[in-house]
């Protein structure tokens, strides 16, 4: 059984291999982002937008944790250069559905094919992991994700 002070270094040498990743990767995501005259916070929103058809701005919001004026900045951007699309949520004028144009989900496949992107990084790192050591980090990540909203949710009921 591991002491009190192994646990906690075992926590700290974990939040640093995790904030390590995260810092490569956000590299990566800039300099992508900014490659194609994207802001972060533009990247992100059509990154969240690939894997869904249509987001209110609410939820996008939620998913990638940027502030209401940001979020509503990068918007704004994203539907005038008509990478975005942006409709009234029908029954509820006060949200807004947030989609691809076709313009859009073109730049976004494009930029994702493009060699030195973000995707092509990741998938260059995948390649050299065994196809074990990614379902391990695939399960492991799910497993502490789920581990952590749990978590969340007892505070939250406190």
């Amino acid at each position: 059984m591991p002491t009190e002070n192994q646990s906690t270094t075992e926590a700290v040498e974990l939040l640093q291999s995790f904030g390590s990743v995260h810092k490569n990767l956000f590299r990566f995501v800039q300099k992508s982002a900014a490659d194609h005259g994207l802001s972060v916070p533009q990247y992100s929103i059509l990154i969240t937008l690939i894997s869904e058809p249509a987001l209110t701005q609410k939820t996008i919001g939620d998913k990638t944790f940027l502030p209401k004026s940001t979020l509503s900045q990068a918007v704004d951007g994203l539907v005038k250069e008509g990478l975005l699309e942006r409709q009234q949520v029908e029954g509820n004028r006060r949200e807004v559905l947030l989609a691809l144009s076709e313009k859009g989900l073109e730049f976004i496949q494009k930029l994702h094919m493009k060699e030195g992107s973000v995707l092509d990084v990741f998938q260059t790192v995948i390649n050299a992991l065994e196809p074990q050591e990614v379902e391990g980090l695939l399960k492991t990540h799910n497993r502490i994700n789920l581990l952590l909203e749990t978590i969340q949710l007892e505070e939250q009921l406190k």
